[in-house]
């Protein structure tokens, strides 16, 4: 069925004010952050749209008309992009679904990456799919414990009984995948934009090289100019006026 034996899934949210990263929003806004990770997912699209691999994306709710949403993301390869909703009580669950659906469809190779490091680059990608050659699991740690990407070949299940979004995810994958039999191999770690100081990480970064993720740095040049944006922060966390820094 695939054009490509491989699969790139995107795990992502439709950017909807008041339920898109919360913990974010508690310090920057409901409708700027939603407005942030739509700039994450333009990133996304843009650079992983029309390689050689199909691009997929694993949406949540399931409710929101998400095939016409990317469309706009990346209108030129809006019909080389796939669409398909999220299944499952709990987010292991959710992730295995995924697997078992590129599964079903043919794909012999699937890597799956969240939405929450725009910065994540194609030759990270082909790190993990190159890696797949030699052993059945490979993973991206995340500064967290968890993992930015996860990449199999079979949806084996090295999810179940594994708490997501503690910092023992990486330990426990790995130790489950060794108590099935397969072989796994880890790739460079990258941080996920979760809390203010991951996004200040970031912004760092895109400060020095916006082609990192180039709508995320614009929208944050535009929130930058913003007369008020200071007053959305805690002096002893950042001062906007005095510091030459990204936020």
């Amino acid at each position: 069925m695939p054009e490509s034996d491989t699969a790139l899934i995107i795990m992502a949210r439709y950017p909807e004010a008041g339920k898109t990263k919360t913990r974010l929003a508690r310090t920057l806004g409901d409708v700027e952050v939603a407005q942030l990770y739509h700039a994450f997912l333009t990133d996304l699209a843009q650079r992983f749209s029309g390689q050689d691999y199909t691009l997929l994306w694993a949406y949540t709710p399931a409710e929101s008309d998400y095939a016409a949403f990317v469309q706009t993301l990346a209108p030129a390869y809006s019909e080389q992009m796939l669409c398909f909703a999220q299944q499952g009580e709990d987010f292991g669950t959710r992730l295995l679904s995924a697997f078992q659906w590129a599964h079903e469809h043919g794909f012999k190779r699937t890597l799956l990456i969240g939405s929450d490091s725009p910065q994540i680059s194609r030759a990270t990608v082909e790190q993990a799919r190159t890696a797949l050659d030699d052993v059945d699991l490979v993973l991206g740690p995340s500064d967290d414990g968890g993992y930015y990407l996860i990449a199999m070949r079979k949806p084996y299940d090295v999810f179940s009984g594994i708490p997501m979004s503690t910092e023992v995810v990486t330990e426990m994958t790995l130790a489950s995948a060794l108590k099935q039999g397969l072989t796994s191999r880890m790739i460079d770690p990258l941080y996920d934009i979760d809390e203010l100081p991951d996004l200040l990480r970031l912004a760092e970064l895109l400060a020095s090289d916006s082609s990192h993720a180039p709508a995320t740095a614009a929208y944050l040049a535009a929130m930058r100019s913003l007369h008020d944006y200071h007053t959305r922060f805690n002096s002893a966390t950042l001062d906007l006026y005095r510091t030459n820094q990204s936020l």
